[in-house]
C-alpha cells in the first residue's frame, strides 16, 4: 500500500521566463502594452534581448501562450502588488452605539455624528437604548428616542433591522444607504 510522506512540499507554480518557455510559437505583447503578433518563441527571445529585457510567459492557458517582453524584476513586484492590492478587502463591522433613555440632544447630535463616521468607513451600526428599573415601563419614550436619532444623521441610511425590543432595552441596525 502507497503512503503519502508524512511532509511534503507544495510547489507554487513558477512563471516561465527566457528559455524555460516551451512552446513553439507565442503571442507576444512589448513593454509599453503593444501587441506584436505571433512569433516563433526564438524570434521573441531574440527581440527580448536585443532590449535587454526578459520574455516572460503571461499566461500559458491562451493558444498560443501569450508573452510580454518586460523586465522579470519589474514584472515580479506588480504581481507582488497587484495579490497585496487583492487582500485589502474592508471586512464590515458592526459598531455599536449606546444612548441612555434620559439623553440629551447635544449628546444625540454626537452620537449622531460618530454612527455617520462609522457609516461612512462602510461599517454598519448597531443603535441601541438600555432601560433599567422604571424606564421599563416607558418603551414607547425608547422608541421615539430611536427614531429621533435616525433624523440626525445627514447621510442616506438603511434599516438593516428596525427597532426592535431586546431583553434590556431597544436596538436598530443602521448601514449606508446608495
Amino acid at each position: 500500500m502507497f503512503r503519502k510522506p508524512f511532509f511534503q512540499q507544495q510547489r507554487q507554480p513558477q512563471t516561465r521566463i527566457n528559455n524555460f518557455i516551451r512552446a513553439a510559437e507565442v503571442r507576444v505583447v512589448d513593454e509599453k502594452g503593444g501587441q506584436l503578433g505571433v512569433m516563433k518563441t526564438s524570434d521573441a527571445l531574440a527581440l527580448a534581448y536585443e532590449r535587454n529585457l526578459d520574455l516572460v510567459e503571461i499566461t500559458d492557458k491562451a493558444m498560443p501562450p501569450v508573452c510580454k517582453i518586460i523586465d522579470f524584476g519589474k514584472f515580479q513586484y506588480q504581481k507582488e502588488k497587484k495579490a497585496k492590492e487583492m487582500n485589502k478587502t474592508h471586512k464590515v463591522e458592526v459598531k455599536n452605539i449606546r444612548l441612555s433613555f434620559n439623553i440629551a440632544k447635544h449628546d444625540i447630535e454626537m452620537k449622531a455624528a460618530q454612527a455617520q463616521k462609522f457609516l461612512a468607513k462602510g461599517d454598519r451600526a448597531r443603535i441601541e437604548i438600555v432601560l433599567r428599573g422604571r424606564e421599563k415601563a416607558f418603551g414607547h419614550l425608547a422608541k421615539e428616542k430611536l427614531e429621533e436619532f435616525k433624523t440626525y444623521i445627514k447621510i442616506p441610511i438603511i434599516i438593516d433591522h428596525p427597532v426592535t425590543r431586546d431583553m434590556r432595552g431597544f436596538y436598530m441596525l443602521l448601514s449606508k444607504g446608495k
